[in-house]
């Protein structure tokens, strides 16, 4: 017969409780707390969201392509003028520059919000690379009926016009780039800013920490976009909201991750760019060293002129919008010099 263990001849008061179990309670207590905070911060930006989208409904109309919702703005008459936003942005960033307006007045006017921004969806079964997003708005642009047309792209949106530029030569009779990022080099805030992009923890964050993070560095972050300048009140316009919703830091933050490699893919490819080239950046801007990136593309595209602007950051469209609209009628309307273009 077995003899019974020294515990079980204990009363159960007395009985000797695992180290491991006065370990595991607190842990197990984070771990709740950090849950249910995580979901109250979820609910929390899941409301704004959609606080966001019913105060900032849809400005223009919707466009079905390849399965995604575009949603985009046209304005005026004339030569098509199509304006591709940066990254983080979207169609008023634009409007409340005055340079939809202001083109308006010669130019058939067309703002796409770009995948995941704004009000245009953003599968997420396509990496959209600026290739793939100048597939999409080109067939945008044939549901339109536009054969050809001067582009501008911004920021992250000059990639796509690059991109769409060199796909599909016919359509770009013009192109303007503006504070783009066209060569590769090392960038430690870029991998900062992929990071709600990743999968998982990408999810969690963006649907999390991030809006409210993002909210709370807003005022920094227009600060570093804007300087030298400080922001226009114009931009007041800008519904910040939609910006910082869950939806839009991600695709922000899947731009960012793709910004590097895209570079690399495209920087031996400037030269194959036929069509007038007109670039332009401020003098000052803090996120693109301009030397590295504006002067340097200028250098590979025989027929491009470069207006550097000076006292003026990023936000160019924003704080030198006559400039911007200069360079685009540049363009579009400028003959062939001795570098490509004839003198007016």
């Amino acid at each position: 017969m077995t003899s019974a263990s020294p515990n079980s001849r204990l009363p159960k008061s007395v009985r000797v409780k695992s180290p491991n179990a006065h370990k595991a309670r607190p842990y197990a207590i984070a771990a709740a707390v950090t849950v249910a905070a995580l979901a109250a911060m979820a609910l929390l930006n899941r409301h704004l969201a959609k606080k966001a989208e019913h105060d900032n409904p849809p400005a223009g109309r919707f466009l079905e392509v390849n399965g995604v919702r575009l949603h985009y703005v046209e304005r005026g008459s004339g030569e098509p003028l199509l304006l591709l936003h940066g990254n983080g942005s979207m169609i008023e960033d634009f409007e409340s520059s005055g340079l939809i307006d202001l083109a308006a007045s010669t130019y058939r006017v067309i703002v796409f919000d770009r995948p995941g921004f704004g009000h245009s969806d953003r599968p997420r079964n396509v990496v959209w690379t600026p290739d793939a997003q100048a597939e999409l708005v080109k067939r945008a642009l044939d549901q339109l009926g536009v054969s050809h047309a001067i582009v501008l792209g911004h920021s992250w949106g000059a990639s796509v016009a690059v991109a769409l530029a060199l796909k599909f030569p016919d359509l770009v009779k013009g192109l303007v780039l503006a504070s783009g990022y066209y060569y590769p080099t090392a960038r430690v805030d870029v991998a900062a800013l992929s990071v709600p992009a990743l999968p998982l923890l990408g999810d969690v964050l963006s649907y999390t920490l991030s809006p409210l993070v993002s909210r709370a560095m807003w005022p920094l972050m227009m600060a570093e976009i804007f300087g030298p300048r400080s922001v226009p009140r114009k931009f007041e316009g800008f519904p910040k909201e939609m910006a910082v919703r869950p939806s839009q830091i991600r695709a922000s933050a899947a731009e960012s991750a793709l910004m590097i490699p895209d570079a690399l893919y495209f920087r031996n490819e400037y030269a194959n760019l036929k069509m007038p080239v007109v670039i332009i950046a401020g003098q000052e801007d803090r996120l693109i060293d301009i030397n590295e990136q504006s002067a340097q593309l200028h250098a590979d595209v025989s027929q491009s002129r470069f207006h550097r602007i000076p006292r003026t950051g990023h936000m160019i469209h924003q704080t030198a919008t006559d400039a911007v609209m200069a360079a685009i009628n540049e363009a579009a309307r400028r003959p062939l010099d001795e570098r490509g273009f004839s003198a007016s």
